[in-house]
């Protein structure tokens, strides 16, 4: 990326009827950036060139925060249902 547009981002596995299960990625942009199709796709520009492509996100969303515990860590859990 050109810039550091993603403060906090989480990668979760999904169902899906046709691969079994998929990689979807929900991501936080720092304050000022806007949640777009355009940082969607800079965002797998940069993840393409750097995974193999059944890595790379099927999925993307942009949330204004991610679950968190107390220690701040990500609860994927909470995730996966979305």
């Amino acid at each position: 990326m050109k810039h550091r547009a993603v403060l906090m981002a989480a990668a979760v596995g999904q169902p899906d009827p046709v691969r079994g299960e998929i990689v979807k990625v929900f991501v936080v942009p720092q304050p000022g950036v806007a949640p777009d199709p355009a940082l969607a796709d800079e965002i797998r520009g940069f993840v393409g060139g750097r995974l193999a492509w059944y890595q790379a996100p099927r999925e993307i969303v942009f949330l204004d925060e991610l679950p968190l515990t107390a220690t701040g860590k990500i609860i994927r859990r909470d995730l996966r249902g979305r």
